[in-house]
């Protein structure tokens, strides 16, 4: 017996053939479930790359913190400010809830002292917690806070062009 099964349709990825068309780029808001996150030196040089060599669109942004580029439902992209592009300050980000995290936190730790960092709060309504692994890859993991309208959060996303929720 296995456990896995169909589930297609929860893609965006087409079915292959010959005149198959890609689908649209993807301006709905949902829980992300995991998305890289990157470093860049020129978050602008970095925007436009991503933008107008590789098809993402800016999504959202906060000035100098942070750009979040998107293509097709579930290709997200986080550009952060930082002085190392040599690809060791990249990683994955992963959706987990907060009550997790300092669960994850304790555990990482206690394999691998000295690899984590957090909890700590963003500007974009997230508490992270990130871990270096053994291999040197960074693996953040983030849960989003409750939102409060009346947050300095909440207006940063207002002023960005996204309104949350009502």
């Amino acid at each position: 017996m296995t456990e896995t099964f169909p589930a297609f349709s929860l893609s965006p990825v087409p079915q292959p053939g010959p005149e198959v068309a890609p689908p649209e780029l993807f301006r709905g808001i949902y829980g992300m479930p995991m998305f890289v996150t990157l470093t860049t030196a020129d978050l602008d040089a970095s925007t436009r790359f991503w933008t107008e060599g590789l098809g993402f669109f800016e999504f959202y942004a906060l000035p100098g913190q942070v750009v979040h580029l998107r293509r097709w439902a579930f290709q997200d992209v986080l550009l952060v400010p930082g002085e190392d592009t040599s690809g060791a300050g990249s990683g994955v980000t992963f959706a987990c809830v907060l009550s997790q995290l300092d669960e994850i936190a304790a555990a990482c730790e206690r394999l691998a002292p000295g690899s984590v960092t957090g909890p700590a709060p963003t500007p974009w309504n997230t508490t992270d917690v990130t871990v270096t692994t053994p291999e040197g890859a960074r693996v953040i993991m983030t849960a989003a806070r409750v939102y409060d309208p009346d947050s300095h959060e909440a207006q940063q996303l207002r002023e960005g062009g996204i309104d949350g929720p009502r």
